[in-house]
């Protein structure tokens, strides 16, 4: 099972043509505290591209909930990724306080926001801010070809307004297509 076949079926809540590259999934959790953190939760993992990554850098007693709408996507990753730190949750990312039992220390997410109508973005991310620490980080990634566009603009206005810090990264280039990380911390309640 592709990404790109996915893709193709279900084109607004599988939002990647191609899964996203190893250094793409670097720079999604580089510099979170993926390595001090307790619990983390991945939304959107689709083929698990970032699952990997996030699951190398958390300490052997810390849980990883990856939550994903789209079954065939989340009965794949189950099978494919054993890991004991690792639960994959079919839900929907707005019911994330009700899929997590405790605080959140990061959230890394796939979701594909600019495709999102405006009122389900919000939902997502008023569900992210809620189960995230007071300290708590989020990171999630945006095309380059697509940053100038109202969807993508309205989007990084409402990390702007749910976080008190917020930062992008330089274009990760070997991706396809390229693409830049939105890093985000210290949700506002």
């Amino acid at each position: 099972m592709s990404i790109t076949r996915e893709f193709l079926r279900r084109p607004l809540t599988t939002g990647a043509v191609a899964a996203s590259s190893r250094r793409l999934a670097g720079a999604m959790t580089h510099g979170i505290g993926l390595e001090d953190a307790r619990l983390v939760v991945e939304l959107g993992p689709g083929t698990g591209a970032f699952t990997g990554a996030i699951l190398s850098r958390l300490a052997p007693g810390a849980r990883l909930v990856a939550v994903e709408l789209n079954a065939v996507l989340a009965a794949r990753l189950a099978d494919e990724l054993r890991d004991d730190r690792l639960d994959v949750v079919h839900a929907s990312a707005a019911d994330l306080p009700a899929l997590v039992p405790d605080r959140v220390d990061a959230v890394v997410s796939g979701l594909p926001w600019t495709v999102m109508p405006q009122d389900r973005q919000c939902a997502v991310l008023d569900a992210v801010t809620e189960v995230l620490t007071p300290v708590g980080r989020f990171t999630t990634f945006a095309y380059v070809h697509a940053a100038w566009t109202p969807p993508a603009r309205r989007f990084t206005a409402a990390l702007d307004r749910r976080f008190g810090a917020l930062e992008r990264s330089a274009v990760v280039w070997p991706n396809l297509p390229p693409a830049f990380v939105h890093r985000a911390r210290d949700p506002i309640s």
